[in-house]
């Protein structure tokens, strides 16, 4: 065994999780299908109040709202460990379509076309 083996990450069974990540990306799809590009992974950390995160949901929280507080982080005027790095990857258009899209209700957001 190669020191380049040693460093190569490798699950117990030597399988890789990619196509279980497929089938679980593609099976969600469908509730994603009318979200801005990117907000969808906004949901990952800032999901529903009932998952009771330690990050803050976004639900209820008004489009301008959002948009204001990315705009905040991008500036660097609001500190963050991570969300300033997030939102800079974002033009305005991309974070107003995000913020448009997470302000709906989770019902409408998950609603089918």
């Amino acid at each position: 065994m190669t020191s380049h083996d040693m460093m190569r990450p490798k699950n117990r069974r030597g399988r890789s999780f990619a196509p279980v990540l497929v089938a679980a990306l593609a099976a969600g799809a469908p509730a994603w299908a009318g979200a801005a590009p990117g907000a969808a992974a906004c949901t990952g950390c800032h999901g529903p109040a009932a998952l009771g995160s330690a990050i803050s949901s976004l639900d209820g929280h008004a489009a301008d709202d959002i948009v204001a507080q990315m705009q905040a982080f991008r500036s660097g005027e609001r500190k963050a460990t991570v969300m300033d790095r997030i939102a800079r990857g974002y033009t305005e258009e991309e974070t107003r379509a995000i913020a448009e899209w997470l302000a709906k209700p989770e019902s409408a957001r998950h609603a089918q076309p």
